[in-house]
């Protein structure tokens, strides 16, 4: 699992125009079953998003969709993380694979 942390750079007006855009860029891995869940910071000074890849090149493609990547709205750090405890109910989406074919 990877942690995808987002700060964002420019006036939060410049960021709310591109914000249709990134929903929609959201949505899309959502339904790819790639992003986990994702949220505001609070104070709003950037964003998370949990994502399920096979590797950290995969997320950087990934990553380069976003258009707070594209318009430089924000900086990204990615963290790789090994899940060795969550609840029960998360067991049949974090027991899935994603090959670089289904991102």
């Amino acid at each position: 699992m990877f942690i995808i942390d987002l700060n964002y750079i420019v006036p939060l007006e410049e960021l709310d125009s591109h914000m249709t855009e990134h929903v929609n860029y959201l949505d899309k891995y959502y339904k790819k079953n790639v992003f986990v869940a994702s949220g505001r910071k609070i104070p709003r000074t950037g964003g998370v998003i949990l994502a399920l890849a096979d590797s950290v090149e995969a997320v950087e493609k990934i990553i380069a969709e976003d258009p707070f990547h594209k318009h430089k709205l924000a900086e990204f750090k990615i963290t790789q993380f090994l899940t060795s405890k969550y609840h029960p109910a998360l067991k049949d989406l974090l027991g899935q694979t994603f090959s670089k074919q289904d991102i």
